[in-house]
């Protein structure tokens, strides 16, 4: 019945689309298999893409050829480009989303690319022969040959949800969990442990009073998550704002004593920065509220998400909570918020291609990782998708650097570290963010995606026009000099020091209260020389700019990190028979078994004392 593929794809949530998207461009024959074809893509919490660190994570996606960035612009009701009163390290866009829109789109791209079958059914196990994994069996007793997996089971293994003192296996509301899998993997030798993630209620947006809450609009100028040239939504939908407050809480703490949170029956870890209203009130006794987003799901629905309002309490409890938010007097409930816990296996026992140390050609991405977040599962996927491709072709692997991405540091951060609760990306975790910025990520990823053959040569051709011509703006401001008389009347508008002489246009630009268009209102010159370019062009040479020395610091610093990061370790080396580490470090280096130098001194419990170890005996 069914052909040897390549690769099967286990599940078709963010990072499964990514995964089969990325290997049949590539050129590999998929399986993609999931329980209900009628839920790909599915944004099974929030309807929105992007956010701090989240955004710049769909913009490398897209960057190197993936479709998240597509979906999320051809599905957007709003965008927001976030932080703007930082830094543009800062800067983090991100899309309020139509679920159903979202899903369809990610479907529609899926079924128009080439390579890409589909099978609606569940894994029940892995065809496993010897040390190399080779297909899988199905619900229905099928076993289908492939020369690589990769399992991205989200939330699904062994799912458990909790509604108060009310517990059902599922993997998201009305649907079934899976089994079988977890069991098989352990004998096989993987360790695993339990999650616990949430999602709010879900209310008729027709019963709301929108008056009580505060508007909150996208960016006026609108924005994109896709470097193509995608048609983009005209209009937009308003989200809102409201505020929990003492009565909400006292409701709600009325509750805690059939919390399954509370009560000790939810036994794995939730995540830490996107908690439930009752842990919030729990942890932040001293907050008098808690803010409420009011979302809508769609452009035709009036379902509503009530982001920040995450919870497993029994449901007339929440309802009871619900009605006493400002605006929400009225409120009918479409179905109670619940928390859920599943399965994952810890990361450090992924290699940095995410593929399994114990069985080759197995792959694990997304939430099967410890991982929230659709950003991070989809990042994740791709990954996977491009190194299964990779493997079975004997091709080079793609190992993405901290320095280079925010999928690097995903990554190596999963992989060298591990986790013990659901992992979020956030832009301090990476350490070079100046360089890892949304606005460059077509710069620093598109030659990557072009050289695995997943961008074309466009789009190549126009990231390359986009760095020659942001060097040209530059160079103009460099050799263009303003006279003091054209500027100081608008220098003493946006309070900074007058000019007694002339001086080049990139002196004026390097302070941080002029920007290119506040100049062009003193300088024709300037406005005419700029007329040709596009906006994304002239905001990457302003920031070349203004950030030019540090840009030389951060990369002063990833030039002497290289020497670390280039410096590998052969896999199997025995850490055993060097005396000099510490107990615990030669415990942790055989777990990892680090690729580089690089990566051994990010590993916790190896000291610096045994880098120098290291350092030393490799030398010889």
């Amino acid at each position: 019945m069914f052909k040897k593929y390549d690769i099967i794809v286990v599940g078709a949530g963010h990072a499964g689309c990514e995964a089969a998207a990325a290997a049949a461009n590539l050129g590999s024959s998929v399986l993609l298999i999931t329980m209900n074809m009628a839920t790909i893509a599915q944004m099974s919490c929030n309807p929105a893409m992007g956010g701090v660190a989240k955004g710049q994570i769909v913009r490398e996606i897209d960057a190197m050829g993936g479709y998240s960035g597509i979906v999320t612009d051809k599905s957007m009701i709003q965008f927001r480009m976030l932080n703007l009163s930082k830094g543009p390290a800062m800067w983090s866009p991100r899309a309020q989303n139509d679920r159903m829109k979202f899903a369809e789109e990610w479907r529609l791209m899926l079924e128009r690319t080439p390579n890409v079958d589909f099978w609606q059914d569940t894994v029940k196990s892995l065809v496993v022969k010897g040390d190399r994994v080779a297909g899988v069996i199905t619900s229905l007793g099928i076993e289908i040959v492939a020369e690589a997996v990769v399992l991205t089971n989200g939330t699904f293994l062994n799912g458990l949800i909790h509604i108060g003192e009310k517990r059902f296996g599922g993997g998201r509301t009305a649907e079934k969990s899976a089994t079988g899998l977890t069991e098989q993997l352990v004998e096989l030798g993987f360790e695993s442990g339990r999650m616990k993630t949430g999602t709010p209620p879900r209310v008729d947006g027709r019963s709301l009073d929108y008056s009580k809450m505060e508007e909150q609009w996208g960016d006026p100028q609108g924005g994109r998550f896709s470097y193509t040239n995608i048609e983009l939504p005209t209009e937009e939908r308003c989200c809102w704002i409201t505020y929990t407050n003492s009565e909400v809480h006292d409701t709600l703490k009325e509750g805690f004593e059939k919390s399954p949170m509370f009560t000790g029956r939810i036994k794995g870890l939730g995540p830490r920065y996107c908690p439930s209203i009752e842990d919030k009130i729990n942890r932040f006794a001293e907050r008098e509220r808690h803010q409420i987003f009011v979302e809508p799901e769609g452009w035709n629905t009036v379902e509503i998400y009530v982001n920040g309002f995450s919870t497993s309490l029994p449901e007339d409890v929440q309802y009871k909570a619900l009605k006493l938010i400002p605006g929400f007097e009225g409120v009918k409930m479409f179905r109670p918020g619940y928390a859920i816990e599943y399965d994952f296996f810890p990361p450090t026992q992924l290699d940095l291609t995410l593929e399994t140390k114990l069985i080759n050609n197995l792959f694990f991405a997304g939430q099967i990782n410890g991982t929230t977040g659709y950003e991070e599962a989809a990042s994740q996927g791709f990954i996977a998708g491009i190194n299964a491709h990779q493997k079975i072709n004997d091709e080079h692997e793609l190992i993405m650097k901290r320095s280079e991405s925010y999928i690097g540091v995903l990554i190596d951060d999963l992989v060298t570290k591990g986790t013990e609760e659901p992992y979020r990306m956030f832009t301090s975790r990476a350490e070079h963010r100046l360089l890892l910025r949304q606005d460059n990520a077509d710069i620093r990823l598109s030659p990557i995606g072009h050289k695995l053959g997943l961008i074309s040569d466009e789009r190549l051709d126009v990231v390359n026009k986009k760095i020659s011509n942001s060097d040209d703006i530059v160079r103009f401001l460099k050799n263009t000099s303003i006279d003091a008389g054209e500027v100081n009347s608008l220098l003493e508008e946006l309070k900074t020091s007058r000019l007694t002489q002339s001086v080049k246009m990139f002196q004026l630009v390097s302070r941080p209260q002029v920007g290119l268009e506040d100049l062009k209102k003193a300088s024709k010159a300037l406005t005419d020389y700029l007329n040709k370019y596009n906006q994304d062009t002239i905001q990457q040479a302003e920031i070349k700019v203004k950030y030019e020395s540090y840009f030389e610091k951060e990369l002063e610093i990833v030039g002497k990190m290289k020497k670390m990061e280039d410096q590998e370790i052969n896999p199997e080396f025995n850490y055993n028979h060097l005396v000099s580490l510490s107990k615990e470090a030669r415990e942790k280096l055989m777990k990892i078994k680090p690729r580089t130098l690089g990566q051994a001194s990010r590993i916790s419990g190896v000291s610096p004392s045994d880098i120098s170890v290291l350092m030393v005996h490799m030398s010889r």
